[in-house]
């Protein structure tokens, strides 16, 4: 039997991969791929595993999990990944269409993955669609971009790689100071002295010790299940599982009366499901000076000050002829962009960067990273960059990584 084809996808943000997909798994005839018209194909997807933690939540009914006594729900999106895959090969479909596989995993459950798809390409055709070119498979044999609708193929290998091939981006201007700066009169921010979590008998955080100051940019990474999250919800102050720690923020101890308003006031937060919030009509230049009332959308008369704060912001994103383009027609690559100014207009002495660029593509992604570096040469914020990814051209200062262990993950910290 000879070695199927498989097809590499690289997708942006005008890219119509539902349309695509639809015609892939309906049997439409597409140029460039006429051999798969009369193959039977299945998708995989995080809408997939979506669609079918639906069907147990509202039907109770158990497909990808009927083996198991746990819920699809309750997995993490390795294992929830793990069970799709092998539901969609008892069905020995003749291909099968990946869309962005590698999305919300850790770096070993992406390697586990990798390896498992290479192994299926030699026996069925895999069609990736991907917006990261380091998510592409080394069995690819046909290169192609999808734009709008529009397929394009490349002749060879290395046409792909050199067209697509991608430069650290710089912005051009300075940080926008703020109107009021923000005191804070330690210059240590955050610090975990032996904190340790448990959670209904399990413990999460074993001994934690992780000191930030001010100015300081740490990349926090961990796979999935290590206590990331846990640590980012004591620092902004949702998470009650601070009290009675050793946990000091700002310089006052968790529990001496401080309140969660308090806390949010000296932090900027950021990830991408706070988008989804922002579902009205609202300009960029007052999503921008929303940031100063900590509110969604803005409803009170902007100042002239605050205006003009705004346009140097959106000079510097490059968007300012946007200014007065509503905020729901951007992409979603400007739409970080935008929210990250948003939660950096007051230059809180710490901004936390919550898996910013996840499901961005390689363009989008390095004009964050570019902005990130920017805010940490130039302002006094510390910066959190929580991501499963190592980012191209990503420059913390220091990364603080959770290890995973029977008694709970533990923190080793490195220079970068």
């Amino acid at each position: 039997m000879s070695q199927p084809k498989n097809y590499a996808i690289l997708t942006n943000n005008t890219s119509r991969t539902k349309e695509l997909v639809a015609k892939l798994l309906g049997n439409t005839a597409i140029n460039q791929l006429e051999s798969l018209k009369n193959m039977r194909g299945l998708l995989f997807s995080r809408s997939e595993i979506e669609r079918f933690m639906d069907e147990e939540e509202r039907h109770d009914i158990k497909i990808l999990t009927k083996d198991t006594d746990q819920s699809l729900k309750t997995m993490s999106s390795g294992e929830q990944k793990k069970a799709l895959l092998s539901h969609l090969l008892k069905q020995e479909p003749d291909f099968l269409v990946l869309v962005n596989p590698f999305d919300n995993l850790d770096v070993d459950t992406q390697a586990n993955l990798k390896e498992r798809l290479c192994t299926i390409s030699t026996s069925r055709t895999l069609v990736q669609l991907v917006s990261r070119l380091v998510d592409i498979l080394p069995v690819t044999t046909d290169f192609f971009s999808l734009n709008g609708s529009e397929l394009e193929k490349y002749p060879s290998p290395e046409a792909f790689w050199e067209a697509n091939k991608r430069n650290a981006h710089q912005f051009t201007g300075t940080i926008p100071a703020p109107i009021n700066p923000i005191k804070v009169e330690n210059t240590e921010l955050v610090n975990f002295t032996n904190v340790s979590v448990s959670f209904d008998g399990r413990q999460v955080l074993k001994n934690i010790n992780w000191s930030v100051k001010r100015g300081e940019f740490w990349q926090l990474i961990g796979p999935n299940g290590s206590g990331k999250t846990t640590m980012l919800s004591m620092i902004t102050g949702d998470s009650h599982k601070g009290y009675g720690q050793n946990l000091t923020l700002f310089g006052q101890k968790k529990g001496s009366g401080e309140s969660v308003w308090d806390l949010k006031q000296k932090i900027g937060y950021f990830t991408p499901s706070v988008t989804d919030k922002f579902r009205g009509y609202h300009s960029l230049e007052n999503m921008i000076i929303s940031g100063l009332h900590d509110s969604i959308g803005l409803y009170v008369l902007p100042t002239e000050t605050e205006k003009r704060l705004a346009g140097q912001w959106l000079k510097l994103l490059g968007l300012y002829d946007k200014r007065d383009t509503h905020f729901r027609e951007l992409t979603p690559g400007e739409k970080r962009l935008v929210m990250t100014s948003r939660a950096m207009v007051k230059h809180p002495p710490l901004l936390i960067l919550d898996e910013p660029t996840a499901g961005l593509d390689d363009k989008s992604a390095a004009l964050f990273v570019a902005l990130v570096n920017k805010i940490a040469k130039e302002s006094d914020s510390a910066i959190l960059f929580v991501s499963h990814r190592k980012e191209p051209y990503l420059d913390p200062q220091f990364i603080f990584e959770l290890l995973p262990s029977p008694e709970g993950s533990v923190g080793k910290q490195t220079s970068h």
